[in-house]
């Protein structure tokens, strides 16, 4: 018998997004004005009209082509595994079906819904603490959340706001979001981070000493551990941390150092890809020492729902409080 896991009622989830507020604007504004363009065009001209159909069901397509043709040239220069046309070509249809879930319909609309869990007395296994990337919130991490409750996993979610403001301000909402996992059942829980979720933890750990101890383990997916090539187009504090090797990720790395010799990276386990359309090149996404784990033919917000991903973190998750021995055995 699976045990129970309390969760907060939906409607009493104590958390604010701002960005699920944004998303709701752009996604209606979106809406309206190409329904807008569909009514002129019908009276007035079928090409505007084919246009508006065209804007609102694909544009987001052409946006994500660029960014993967962009990241297979960039990727030539990589000294990580190629691709070839056929595995970006399913990245990039894989993305192009995933992203409206994601930023148009999750986020959005339902980021209240499946709530953090409240207490969790009779669960042996440490909760875990999802911690989600650039322009998301915590409704990003749904899929998980179900599979958590399916497996009585209690789990704490994070909003990184404010949305554009630095990294580093972030490290406090990942030290609340730990304390509150680390209460549910008396021990150190394992952070799940997507893309810059895995700089917040990061960054958490350089600026809290003694936070290294307070963790089972560190999962990133697509983690711009070395920043990323597209980064270099963004001017918002935040994106600009996550220039490829800029001051501001050689910085974090020193003030690393300066709490463990190592890093820490033997907690830190890897998931990248080499068809990722965000963070590229793709070793980007790696850490020396880590366990990096490389998903091939996977786009970036997809690898975060691919079922060896998902699969394999779980299994992490219900041994992370087993000793070696018993997770072999197991």
């Amino acid at each position: 018998m699976e045990p129970e896991v309390q969760h907060r009622p939906t409607n009493t989830n104590p958390t604010s997004s701002s960005l699920a507020r944004l998303q709701q604007c752009l996604v209606l504004s979106a809406v309206v004005l190409a329904l807008a363009g569909v009514v002129w065009g019908w009276t007035h001209s079928r090409t505007v009209l084919f246009a508006s159909l065209a804007l609102l069901t694909l544009g987001h397509a052409v946006i994500l082509g660029i960014e993967t043709v962009a990241a297979a040239v960039i990727n030539r220069r990589d000294h990580g595994p190629g691709a070839g046309a056929r595995e970006w070509l399913g990245a990039w249809w894989q993305e192009v079906k995933v992203a409206p879930q994601v930023f148009a319909w999750r986020q959005p609309f339902r980021w209240r819904r499946l709530a953090d869990s409240v207490s969790a007395s009779t669960v042996s296994v440490p909760a875990v603490v999802l911690i989600h990337g650039f322009f998301c919130n915590r409704a990003f991490w749904l899929p998980w959340m179900e599979q958590f409750r399916v497996l009585g996993v209690p789990y704490v979610s994070v909003n990184l706001e404010p949305i554009f403001g630095s990294i580093d301000e972030y490290a406090p909402l990942v030290d609340e979001a730990v304390r509150r996992a680390t209460a549910l059942t008396g021990q150190a829980p394992t952070l799940i981070c997507h893309s810059m979720g895995g700089l917040a933890a990061r960054t958490w750990l350089a600026a809290t000493p003694g936070a290294a101890s307070r963790v089972q383990k560190i999962i990133t997916i697509g983690t711009p551990h070395r920043g990323t090539w597209l980064a270099r187009f963004s001017h918002l504090a935040n994106g600009r941390q996550m220039r490829h090797d800029c001051d501001w990720q050689q910085s974090l790395v020193a003030r690393e150092l300066e709490l463990h010799p190592q890093r820490n990276a033997g907690m830190f386990v890897c998931w990248y890809s080499n068809t990722d359309n965000i963070v590229f090149p793709a070793s980007t996404a790696t850490l020396p020492g880590a366990d990096n784990r490389l998903v091939a033919g996977t786009a970036h917000v997809a690898l975060a729902f691919h079922p060896r991903v998902m699969a394999e973190s779980l299994a992490m998750v219900a041994s992370a409080d087993k000793s070696p021995s018993e997770r072999t055995a197991s």
